[in-house]
């Protein structure tokens, strides 16, 4: 059986570093699965097989309601602002857009009163189908099992690839180090470097931990996060009391953000 070019690869970086500390090679790859073995994950960790979100619409009624959210993700995230820069130069995860910009094509004249008018809070789908993870050429966008749709910032090369195929502008590229546009360094949290792409991704080290994604938290109940396969869980009553919409259907990238946008089916 051959042997592909990433799998040489970790095997020759193994060889090299236990040659390095005067360890065989075999030593080195049985210590690797050993410590792999002994990690557990933590008990708290909210566990699901496809993660998404309802956002209801109509429980944003202020410029307050939106920056709560927006700011608690950037937060602990250590999202640069970037505000002395070009507009498209802007570092963000979760942000607010216009409902003619977020749903293009579904707008029409008998779309209940009052839902074109009110901005709309956006960041990353995590499709079920993303084409983001597709063009990626070093897997620093890959899918979890549960959905979720990652970026790893230390595989990522910055050719932006992730960026041309995601067809919901959810992805940001660092164009200048963001370390210095960065006014409260949350410690517990890695910043990033110039030179790679990040976005949101459903605050993964939260739920490791048991805990909601951040605005989640911070919406007061304007957004629900929940298990999509799970037909009891918040996220499938809300769907089924209420009709809602996704962002570009037609694509075919099943995205798991789901917005309501009108009242009760019944």
């Amino acid at each position: 059986m051959g042997m592909d070019r990433r799998e040489f690869l970790r095997l020759a970086g193994i060889t090299t570093i236990a040659g390095l500390s005067g360890l065989t090679a075999s030593t080195a790859l049985r210590n690797s699965l050993s410590e792999a073995t002994q990690f557990s994950p933590d008990p708290r960790a909210l566990i699901g097989k496809r993660w998404a979100m309802v956002i209801d619409v109509s429980k944003f009624k202020t410029d307050e309601d939106y920056m709560k959210v927006i700011n608690a993700c950037h937060r602990i995230h250590n999202v640069p602002n970037v505000t002395d820069r070009a507009p498209n130069l802007e570092i963000k995860w979760i942000w607010k857009e216009t409902y003619e910009h977020a749903f293009p094509g579904q707008e029409h004249e008998y779309i209940e009163e009052g839902v074109k008018d009110k901005p709309f809070i956006l960041h990353c789908n995590h499709c079920d189908n993303p084409p983001c993870v597709r063009v990626c050429p070093t897997k620093a966008t890959y899918k979890r099992p549960d959905g979720i749709v990652m970026q790893d910032m230390h595989r990522c090369i910055g050719c932006r690839f992730c960026m041309a195929g995601c067809p919901y502008g959810a992805r940001s590229f660092n164009f200048y180090d963001p370390r210095p546009y960065i006014k409260e360094m949350n410690m517990e949290y890695p910043t990033r470097t110039k030179g790679v792409v990040e976005k949101c991704t459903f605050c993964f080290e939260r739920l490791a931990v048991g805990l909601k994604p951040a605005c989640v938290e911070a919406s007061n109940g304007a957004m629900i996060f929940g298990d999509l396969k799970d037909p009891k869980s918040e996220v499938r009553e809300i769907l089924r009391a209420n009709y809602s919409i996704r962002r570009k259907p037609e694509l075919g990238t099943m995205p798991s953000v789901f917005y309501i946008v009108g009242g009760k089916n019944a």
